[in-house]
Parts: C-alpha cells; structure tokens; sequence
C-alpha cells in the first residue's frame, strides 16, 4: 500500500499540471473564438430594398409587419418612386388581412408620437396604382418624415369603415427604415 501512495504522489503533480495546461488552452480557445465571432460578423442587413421595376423606374422600399391592439398582423411598407429622375412620391402602404378589416376610404391616417406630436397622413395613390382592395390603403408619408428628426415610435391610427380605428405601433427601428427611405435619392 505505501507503494501506491507514493506512486500517486509521485505522478499527481504531472496530472495536475496537465489538466491545468488543458484548462488554459480551452478557455484561450473559447475566447479567441468568441473574439473571432465579433470581428468577422456580419453588420445586421436592413430591409430596405431598391428596385428597378422597369427602364427609367426605381423604387426604394422597406416592409415590415405590425400588429394592432387586436393582434391582427398588418404589412407596412413605405416606398419611394422615382420615374425617369422624377420624384413622384413617398408612400405607406397598409395591408391588413382581407376579409378582417375594411378600411375607411377616404379618411387621412392619424400618426401620434405618445407626446405632443400628431399628424394627419392624406389618403393617396402613387400614379401607378389605379385602387386598392378595401383591406389595402395608401398614404403620403413625405411631410410627416420630413418633420420626424430622429427614429421615434409612431402609433398608427387606422381608420376603419363603420368607424373605429386600428392602432399600430411602429417601432424605432421600423421607423429609422423609413427615415432612410426617404433620405434616399435617384441615382
């Protein structure tokens, strides 16, 4: 038995200073991975899009989906149209699903910061949609986004037929697309 006891004493210390060895080498690893990891990541990639749809026509576009105080999913998608280097226009665009919401047709938009801020977005088509579905409306955007300094979360009055309205909420992010949106120029 004494034999043993001097044999683990004799080798502890070679197993100790292997695993500790180990140990130093997992965790420089770990951290060389995870500093890795951040160097070489990918910046987040926006949802805003730039379409030629045909010869002289580019479209600037961000989409999102919103829910309303009802949970319903809405498609928001603001967009910007130049034809032949002519600016027509900055417009959103709300989709709710057919055959849950009608919306009123030719009520504005409201859109409220929850301070003090409050607009009025007027009904209106671009020039190449002739009308919509009644679960679809269209809106000019532009003099509200010229006047927003700084992505902030709108509320989205919706005004629907038979009265009442949807309310969404855009989130800063949402808005900061829609910001980019209308800074964005014909090239």
């Amino acid at each position: 038995m004494p034999s043993l006891v001097l044999r683990f004493h004799a080798v502890y210390p070679f197993v100790m200073h292997s695993l500790w060895r180990g140990l130093k080498l997992l965790v420089l690893a770990l951290v060389l991975g995870c500093l890795l990891l951040v160097a070489l990541a990918q910046p987040a990639i926006a949802s805003v899009h730039t379409y030629h749809e045909q010869p002289g026509q580019t479209t600037y576009r961000s989409r999102q989906s919103l829910r309303d105080q009802t949970d319903l999913a809405w498609q928001a998608t603001v967009f910007k149209r130049y034809s032949h280097g002519v600016f027509q226009g900055t417009y959103l665009r709300l989709v709710g699903f057919p055959g849950q919401v009608a919306i009123a047709p030719v009520a504005d938009l409201a859109i409220e910061t929850g301070t003090t801020a409050r607009w009025r977005a007027p009904r209106q088509l671009d020039p190449q949609t002739q009308q919509l579905p009644e679960s679809v409306a269209q809106y000019g955007l532009g003099k509200v986004l010229a006047e927003l300094t700084q992505p902030i979360p709108l509320t989205l009055l919706v005004p629907l037929q038979g009265g009442g309205a949807a309310r969404l909420v855009a989130a800063p992010y949402v808005v900061k697309e829609w910001l980019q949106i209308y800074a964005m120029n014909d090239r």
